[in-house]
């Protein structure tokens, strides 16, 4: 369930602008990398960021949405589907645009699956990769 609320019906997550989902979707993975990398090591906070940010990013997301796609169920993947073919106005830094898009699919389905309160799914779909350690 979301930290601050009860969590939003699925039909209402669903009609959700997708980059909207993409953008709560960011801070979900970037909290969940950084206290996996934060409880299972003893770097000090600089080597945590770079250690997070090798995950965390437009390259690895791709990468982590091509595994996970398979697993999708039929409204994670209406969300996939919605923020992979959206149009944006933002591109990555060190990704191309089919990159970029992928990624921003990643980060609706767990933004989806955040607000919707669904968080066994979403640790489910976040573990298939954890960050190097």
């Amino acid at each position: 369930m979301p930290v601050f609320g009860r969590p939003v019906p699925i039909k209402a997550a669903s009609v959700m602008s997708a980059l909207t989902l993409a953008f709560i979707g960011d801070a979900v993975e970037t909290l969940f990398i950084r206290t996996d990398v934060a409880l299972n090591t003893d770097f000090k906070t600089g080597e945590l960021h770079k250690r997070t940010s090798k995950t965390v990013n437009a390259g690895a997301q791709s990468e982590l949405s091509e595994l996970i796609l398979p697993l999708l169920n039929d409204d994670e993947l209406w969300i996939y589907k919605r923020a992979r073919n959206g149009k944006s106005k933002n591109s990555a830094k060190n990704a191309g645009a089919s990159e970029y898009k992928k990624a921003t699919a990643l980060e609706a389905v767990i933004g989806f699956l955040y607000i919707t309160g669904q968080n066994d799914r979403l640790r489910e779909l976040l573990s298939h990769r954890l960050p190097p350690r």
